[in-house]
């Protein structure tokens, strides 16, 4: 589901006086919360650094400012940022849609260590690039050549582009989500549905499992595959649906491939376009990209079933200052992660903070007191990640 960044001009202007990156020396392992800030021509584009303050929001530190343009948009599922935490080098890579770069960012200096693009013919103008990665290879989804990337990890935060993997959903679907665990690589499109690959060599070779998601096949198409999560064992695939309700779909790939999908629904809330397995497994976050709220529900990561558990009110500022939630990240690294930071897509956009509290089978999620904290430098905001990032 394409959601385009509108002429917002007045805005954009005020923006550009923001603040850039400056060259400097940051802690290794301080927590940060990292974001896409996507901002669109004629405004150059970055990647923006939060601490977490003692009250456990994120407080703005600085952008470093990657000299690119971004489109302010696209498909929720896309993670637009992508973190390599090695012994060798800590990263955070950030497609740049609108020139179809990766820019790699060195987490140690907050400077820019290396710019990449693609083939010729890759792109993602209309509606992003979406990465992710391991200690090797990062892999770039162009969503307008439908072409997979896949780039070597280099040293100074820095890639080489191997070569294209071309890919398109059963009905002409466009390439979404991604999650790799090991030598499979996951996917998700547009038409509903979804795909593995063995990337044992590097390069993506399909395994010959696409399939329409069994929610797209029961709901008459109204529901599509959008965000995806693996569990740690590589056991389960777990997909966010954009759909008119809570809908999150389970794929047992312990085989090596995707098996039919098992759905959990709910009409708690409407949409589950991205979603965040906790660090210990036991819940899955669900973020309501259209219905203003967070879902917890409950995980067994031994059967991969689903079942109910909580929701929070509507998060501050709908509609006054943002339209839609995005990509989630865990507050803490450890547990069941404490609650999720979450992206606010809008003309003010912003991180917002929401605990989790669990007792027993019983739990409660609500957005905290001060959240949500405003990103000064981007009015479209969807892809954030954390460093130290979680540890599958």
């Amino acid at each position: 589901m394409k959601k385009f960044l509108e002429s917002r001009f007045l805005r954009l202007i005020a923006l550009a006086a923001g603040v850039f990156a400056t060259s400097g020396l940051a802690p290794a392992q301080t927590h940060y919360v990292l974001t896409n800030d996507d901002l669109a021509f004629p405004f150059q584009t970055g990647v923006g650094f939060f601490t977490v303050g003692t009250n456990g929001l994120p407080v703005f530190l600085q952008q470093v400012h990657t000299g690119t343009f971004g489109i302010g948009g696209g498909y929720f599922g896309m993670n637009r940022l992508a973190v390599l935490n090695s012994a060798s080098q800590k990263c955070v890579y950030a497609s740049e849609a609108l020139n179809g770069f990766i820019v790699g960012v060195d987490i140690s200096t907050l400077t820019v260590g290396g710019i990449t693009s693609g083939s010729d013919t890759d792109a993602g103008t209309t509606n992003g690039i979406g990465m992710v990665m391991n200690g090797n290879y990062l892999y770039a989804s162009f969503s307008d050549s439908n072409t997979i990337g896949t780039f070597a990890v280099q040293p100074g935060c820095s890639l080489t582009f191997i070569g294209d993997t071309s890919v398109i959903g059963l009905h002409g679907g466009i390439v979404n989500g991604m999650a790799l665990h090991g030598s499979i690589l996951i996917t998700s499109y547009t038409d509903g549905s979804i795909a593995s690959f063995t990337i044992s060599g590097g390069t993506p070779i399909s395994n010959g499992d696409e399939q329409l998601s069994t929610a797209t096949v029961t709901s008459q198409d109204a529901t599509y595959a959008n965000a995806i999560d693996i569990t740690k064992d590589g056991h389960y695939a777990i997909f966010g649906d954009t759909s008119t309700a809570l809908s999150v779909e389970v794929s047992d790939i312990s085989s090596g491939k995707l098996t039919k999908t098992t759905v959990f629904k709910s009409r708690a809330s409407i949409s589950s376009s991205n979603i965040l397995l906790s660090p210990d497994e036991t819940i899955l976050y669900v973020v309501n990209t259209q219905g203003a709220t967070v879902s917890a529900l409950f995980f067994d990561k031994y059967t991969g079933k689903l079942s109910a558990g909580c929701t929070s009110g509507p998060l501050a500022g709908l509609s006054q200052n943002w339209s839609y939630l995005g990509a989630v990240v865990p507050m803490s690294q450890s547990g069941n992660g404490g609650g999720v930071f979450v992206a606010e897509f809008g003309t003010v956009s912003g991180i917002a903070t929401v605990p989790l509290t669990v007792s027993g089978q019983k739990c409660s999620v609500q957005e905290a007191k001060g959240s949500p904290t405003a990103d000064p430098n981007t009015p479209g905001l969807l892809s954030i990640e954390s460093f130290p990032p979680r540890s599958f």
